[in-house]
C-alpha cells in the first residue's frame, strides 16, 4: 500500500475519534466519566478553582456553555438554564417569534400568543 494511501486513512481515522466519543451517552458526571470535560478539570487544576460539578448541579447549569450562549442570544431555554425564557413563562409568550409575526400580520392565532384573534 502507498504511503499517502495509507496517511489519508490514518488521517480520517484519527479524525472519527473525537466524532464518536462525543456520542458517548455516559452523563457528565456518572462512574467513569468524571464531572466537566477534561479541558475544564485542566483549567480547575491550574487555575486552583473549585471543581466543577456534573452538569445542572453546583457551580455548572445545565446544558454546554454553548447552549446556554444561544439561550442568552435568543432568549430561549435549549439548554434548559433558563427556564423562564421557555415558551409561555412571562416575557415570552407562547410560539415562535416567526408565528407570532405571522399571527399580527394575518390576525390569526396559530401560536397561541392572541387567543382573541379567532
Amino acid at each position: 500500500m502507498p504511503v499517502p494511501v495509507l496517511l489519508r486513512g490514518l488521517a480520517a481515522s484519527a479524525l472519527l475519534v473525537p466524532v464518536l466519543a462525543a456520542c458517548d451517552s455516559t452523563r457528565d458526571g456518572s462512574a467513569g466519566n468524571p464531572p466537566s470535560t477534561a479541558m475544564q478539570r485542566a483549567y480547575d487544576r491550574a487555575t486552583g478553582s473549585p471543581r466543577t460539578s456534573p452538569d445542572g448541579t453546583g457551580n455548572n447549569p445545565t446544558g454546554t456553555a454553548a447552549e446556554r450562549a444561544l439561550d442568552r442570544t435568543a432568549g430561549s431555554n435549549v439548554s434548559g438554564a433558563y427556564p423562564t425564557q421557555s415558551d409561555g413563562m412571562p416575557g415570552n409568550p407562547p410560539g415562535t417569534a416567526a408565528q407570532r409575526s405571522y399571527d399580527r400580520a394575518t390576525g390569526s392565532n396559530t401560536s397561541g400568543a392572541y387567543p382573541q384573534n379567532r
